[in-house]
């Protein structure tokens, strides 16, 4: 299951965040997972819940934000967001489509104190 090294990646990355600001400890992480990120947002959850104990992130919050496919067409030039997982250009109906959001997972934010 990757979605536990993420969550070591991302343990890792406040940490670093924390000392860099002179911080004592996250109270709330926000990320945003792509559709086509290959993540699954309950198993992540499941894994922060688990190993963010005695950690800087020892009672943070942890909010996921869901990114839908953000496309941009290559023959009409026109940028939609699909809303199920058709690969085709609600305007001109084309399959030639170029992805530009949803196939990534970020952390967007940190509250710290």
């Amino acid at each position: 299951m990757h979605e536990y090294s993420i969550v070591q990646s991302l343990l890792e990355s406040c940490e670093e965040h924390v000392k860099q600001n002179n911080a004592s400890r996250v109270k709330k992480l926000v990320v945003k997972i792509g559709i086509l990120s290959g993540v699954e947002p309950d198993l992540l959850q499941t894994a922060f819940d688990t190993f963010k104990e005695k950690t800087v992130c020892d009672g943070a919050e942890f909010i996921v934000n869901h990114q839908k496919i953000v496309v941009a067409c290559l023959s009409c030039d026109e940028e939609s967001t699909l809303e199920n997982h058709e690969f085709v250009c609600p305007k001109c109906e084309s399959n030639q489509l170029k992805v530009i959001d949803g196939e990534d997972m970020y952390l967007m934010s940190l509250e710290m104190e």
